[in-house]
């Protein structure tokens, strides 16, 4: 006698009534409307190895672009922030490939003719500003390579700042600019010659390389893990609402 004549018939799960259509690289998946493109995918049966990262909107891995229906404008996002929407079509760029400079920091100088020699295609800016349109982190790309042309390095450091190196700007750029190398090199010439430097930082480098530390690293390194675990537990915090002096009551590691 089989389960159904005993009464015990199993029931069919529910049918889901929130998937909505998406296309990822052409093939057709039913996914959660909820799920971030990352999600979709992997609930779709991807398992991502690469263009993954952070899962936090900070590493830059994941930059996708997809195009919805009836639209001729291509979208851009990050897989991790954007939330799918019914009949995208997308498909991610792990990795965009543009030219790359190889440079000695120290044989260099904070000026634009250091950027210009490096990246000359910078003069192909036309100022269109697909750059800024494509950032996923509202950067004001056109305006750093701006910057950078007029060799103003500190305005171009701090305007790229929140650069997280996906390369969409690149991938839309007409005049195939890498601008995201380019900032990045105006933040190293920034951070190398132009911003002052931290006698607190230069204090503890010091400190380090005289071995300060050295030993209470081997006694960490030789420590059990129950033991480390129980030292862990018992640190000091830095309270919340510290005062910007705030020193731990123990002086032996700092």
């Amino acid at each position: 006698m089989n389960d159904t004549k005993k009464g015990n018939a199993k029931e069919a799960p529910p049918e889901r009534k929130d998937l909505i259509p998406i296309f990822i690289m052409g093939k057709k998946y039913m996914v959660p409307s909820t799920l971030t493109i990352q999600k979709a995918m992997e609930y779709a049966g991807y398992q991502l190895i690469r263009g993954c990262g952070c899962r936090g909107g900070i590493c830059g891995a994941c930059a996708t672009v997809f195009r919805l229906p009836g639209s001729y404008k291509i979208e851009i996002g990050l897989a991790c922030q954007t939330v799918v929407q019914p009949n995208m079509y997308l498909t991610q760029i792990p990795f965009f490939p543009v030219n790359k400079a190889i440079y000695d920091m120290d044989a260099l100088k904070p000026t634009g003719e250091s950027i210009h020699k490096l990246y000359p295609e910078i003069f192909r800016c036309v100022a269109c500003n697909t750059c800024t349109k494509s950032c996923p982190m509202d950067v004001q790309v056109m305006d750093y390579i701006s910057a950078a042309i007029r060799g103003d390095i500190k305005l171009a450091s701090e305007l790229s700042f929140d650069c997280i190196q996906c390369g969409l700007c690149t991938a839309r750029c007409p005049g195939e600019l890498p601008q995201y190398h380019i900032g990045q090199l105006a933040r190293r010439l920034n951070g190398k010659y132009i911003t002052p430097k931290a006698e607190h930082l230069a204090k503890r480098v010091k400190q380090i390389e005289e071995g300060r530390y050295e030993e209470g690293l081997q006694k960490l390194m030789k420590i059990g893990k129950e033991e480390m675990q129980q030292l862990y537990i018992e640190r000091e915090v830095e309270p919340q609402f510290a005062e910007e002096e705030w020193t731990p009551q123990s002086k032996d590691f700092i």
